[in-house]
C-alpha cells in the first residue's frame, strides 16, 4: 500500500485514505503479491452492494493474480434491519473457513436476509445453524464487525459500497469499465514506483 506524502498528493495519489491497513484480520481473495489491492466496505442488505457484487466478481476474473480483493463490513443498521446479523453470520462462517462462501450466498440471496433465511443459508453450506443462532445470542462477532465499521468511519466511509484502490478511496462510478480503468491506473503507478 503506498505511503501518502505531500509529494504523492500532488502527483495524483491524494484523496481520502484507508486508515486501517490490510492485514491478517482481513478476508482476502487473491495473492498478497498482487500489484493492486481493492478494499470494499459493504453491507449485505444494501441494494447498491448487491449490484456491485457481480461487477466485483467479473473484475476479479479479469485481473486474476494481478488483483487482491478485501471485504470489510459497514452495516448500515439504521436503514437495513438485517445487515448486522448478516455481517455476523459471515464472520461466524469465517471460523469454519467459509467466509467467502457465506459472503457470496448472502449477496446472491439479496432480499432474503431474515434470521431464518440466514440460518437456512448456513444449513445449505453444511453447518449447524443452531451454532450461528447461539453466536448471535452471545454477540460473539459484534466486536469484529464493529472494528471494520470504525475503520471505515476513520477512512471517511459514509455509505456503501465504498472502494479503496491501493489505499485511496475510489471517487468515480463503480461500473466494470470505470473500476477497471482505475485499477489499471493504480497498477501502472505501482509498477512505476
Amino acid at each position: 500500500m503506498p505511503v501518502v506524502t505531500p509529494e504523492s498528493k500532488s502527483a495524483g495519489l491524494g484523496g481520502p485514505q484507508l486508515m486501517l491497513a490490510v492485514g491478517e484480520r482481513d478476508h482476502v481473495r487473491g495473492a498478497e503479491s498482487a500489484g493492486v489491492t481493492v478494499v470494499e466496505y459493504g453491507d449485505f442488505e444494501c441494494p447498491q452492494c448487491t449490484q456491485a457484487f457481480p461487477i466485483v466478481q467479473s473484475i476479479g476474473e479479469a485481473f486474476g493474480d494481478r488483483l487482491r480483493f478485501v471485504y470489510r463490513h459497514f452495516p448500515l443498521t439504521n436503514v437495513h434491519a438485517h445487515a448486522q446479523h448478516a455481517a455476523e453470520a459471515s464472520e461466524w462462517a469465517a471460523t469454519k473457513s467459509a467466509f467467502w462462501q457465506m459472503h457470496d450466498r448472502l449477496y446472491t440471496n439479496a432480499g432474503k436476509l431474515t434470521d431464518a433465511d440466514i440460518l437456512a443459508l448456513a444449513q445449505r453450506l453444511g453447518f449447524d445453524s443452531a451454532s450461528l443462532h447461539q453466536a448471535w445470542a452471545a454477540h460473539a462477532f459484534i466486536p469484529r464487525v464493529k472494528q471494520d465499521f470504525l475503520g471505515g468511519i476513520r477512512s471517511g466511509v459514509t455509505g456503501t459500497p465504498t472502494f479503496f484502490i491501493n489505499g485511496t478511496r475510489h471517487e468515480e462510478a463503480w461500473d466494470f469499465a470505470t473500476l477497471s480503468r482505475a485499477i489499471e491506473r493504480a497498477e501502472a503507478q505501482a509498477a512505476g514506483s
